[in-house]
């Protein structure tokens, strides 16, 4: 391939917002190059593997960032098409209209965008649609209006989930049925159900799918927008820095490293950075001039600031009965997103996560130990287990932030105790129900395998704030439009744009802001 090849557009990156996007500029005939880092994510045994999957992380990228004290640690991050997406657990959760305002939260604000719910509302609506997303809306009292129901029924609680969720409603609470973004048949009556085309959806919380059934980024909008002769997609393609004219006001150069180890460059009239939160400010931070001698997009010297991911917690706790569901993940509560008769401040949501296998509960065994009484030795374990992710809201801090050293090597510092009252507050609330949820009170387990080994600074799946956009070019990298206030034509549509992050899977946020930058870049360059 030739040096200097130019196109309209350049996406550099292919997950939930590079994939979407290019999706959503295929049918405008422009001729559309597609940058991704990695390849084809293999389809073999292993991608159904507990032990491959999440103890020894197989398909983990083979680096690491380091932390502000300058240790070493592995990022939860997977280099193919599709991105983060093929290791995510499809649950598609619309922000709720007040992440949009600003919120009043223990440890501090979490602060407004500049667009409302309403803006993006009509893209969520599009967002389900594309994503083949499960679910009932009207169940879970504190999401916003919806303009379109969602493409499919929720995929039915199997009886264990049922008997759940039938406890939480006695509780006085509303659970509801977790949007998912799968790929299930119907029954006669319209139900969704298990025995369908996504065969083994155990295996859809963090596992790639094997078969294809879930609705990631490659199989939902990169493999059809290649079907289009004006998209090209460059597997094993680094980007590795942006270069821009005399002016600085305009990317001329995508300088990319190829797997071979050779030097190419692409040329576009528009150019979309679309790499993750981390890698996205890692690329601008890299790609300073004379004219940008803080990294591209960063007079205001926001780039790689106000870092965020979610308070997570992967919990596990004992049935008294048998649970032989195999798709658990079905249910969801945030009676207590936004506080609580005892608590002023945000606490979080509650989802199920997938169940735990024999493997799992295998790997988690050295830290249980002494954790659960001889009457439930560990074999048992994976029988009762009722798997649950709680979620609260981190804060965009100024100091967490991502940095290169020397070497180019990122460096990310986090406040890994930052807000997370809340998060405990919601899992006393959890643990004050079990008994009355058919548990056994005195087991609540922290789940670590899916937070790499209790390393929180190494879970970046929820990654989010690195190049915020705004209104006011002091305070931000990007306009509304997700255009750098510094550049014209260069724009960024991950989840590096969130100015908060509220305390649902980011996923369906970034999809649908990748459809209405679309929309703006289709008219562009039309």
């Amino acid at each position: 391939m030739a040096d200097e090849q130019h196109y309209d557009v350049i996406i550099i990156g292919t997950g939930a917002g590079g994939g979407t996007l290019a999706h959503r500029l295929a049918p405008t005939g422009k001729q559309i190059l597609i940058l991704e880092r990695g390849g084809y994510l293999p389809r073999e045994r292993d991608n159904w593997d507990s032990t491959a999957v999440f103890v020894k992380g197989i398909y983990r990228a083979p680096e690491f960032w380091y932390d502000k004290h300058g240790n070493s640690f592995p990022p939860e991050v997977n280099y193919y098409v599709g991105g983060n997406t093929k290791f995510y657990g499809a649950a598609l959760f619309r922000l709720r209209p007040e992440d949009f305002g600003e919120l009043r939260h223990h440890d501090g604000i979490s602060p407004a965008w500049p667009i409302g719910y309403d803006v993006l509302e009509p893209y969520y609506t599009q967002a389900e649609q594309l994503y083949l997303v499960h679910g009932r809306h009207g169940e879970d009292p504190t999401e916003g209006f919806a303009s379109g129901e969602y493409p499919h029924p929720p995929v039915e609680h199997e009886p264990r989930i049922q008997q759940l969720s039938d406890d939480l409603e006695k509780q006085g609470l509303h659970p509801f049925h977790l949007p998912m973004g799968v790929n299930l048949t119907q029954d006669e009556n319209g139900r969704a159900t298990h025995d369908s085309v996504c065969i083994r959806c155990d295996r859809v919380d963090g596992f790639p799918c094997l078969i294809g059934a879930k609705s990631d980024s490659q199989v939902i909008c990169v493999d059809p927008a290649l079907e289009h002769d004006n998209v090209t997609m460059v597997t094993g393609a680094h980007v590795r820095r942006l270069e821009t004219d005399p002016t600085g006001r305009t990317v001329t150069r995508v300088v990319t490293e190829l797997d071979d180890g050779t030097t190419e460059g692409f040329s576009a009239d528009i150019v979309v950075v679309a790499c993750g939160a981390v890698n996205s400010a890692a690329l601008l931070l890299r790609s300073a001039n004379d004219k940008h001698p803080g990294g591209l997009a960063n007079s205001s010297d926001v780039v790689g600031r106000h870092y965020m991911r979610h308070n997570n917690l992967a919990l596990m706790a004992v049935s008294r009965e048998p649970n032989p569901t195999k798709f658990q993940k079905t249910l969801a509560l945030n009676d207590w997103y936004l506080g609580a008769d005892d608590w002023d401040f945000p606490l979080g949501g509650i989802q199920m996560l997938g169940k735990s296998d024999a493997e799992q509960i295998h790997g988690e065994a050295p830290r249980w130990a002494g954790a659960v009484t001889p009457d439930m030795p560990f074999e048992m374990l994976a029988h009762h287990a009722v798997d649950f992710w709680l979620c609260g809201e981190d804060l965009p801090l100024p100091e967490s932030r991502v940095t290169l050293d020397s070497n180019g090597d990122i460096h990310l510092a986090l406040d890994e105790k930052n807000n997370i009252a809340g998060l405990k507050r919601l899992q006393h609330k959890l643990k004050g129900m079990l008994e009355h949820l058919g548990m056994h009170r005195h087991h609540l387990l922290s789940h670590s395998i899916y937070l790499h080994k209790g390393m929180p600074i190494g879970a970046t799946a929820h990654q989010a704030g690195t190049v915020r956009f705004g209104t006011d070019p002091r305070s931000s990298a990007l306009d509304i439009e997700c255009k750098a206030h510094d550049l014209d034509n260069l724009y960024v549509v991950d989840t590096s744009f969130f100015p908060s992050i509220g305390a649902v899977n980011p996923s369906l946020t970034a999809i649908a802001n990748a459809l209405r930058v679309g929309d703006h870049l289709a008219e562009r360059i039309r």
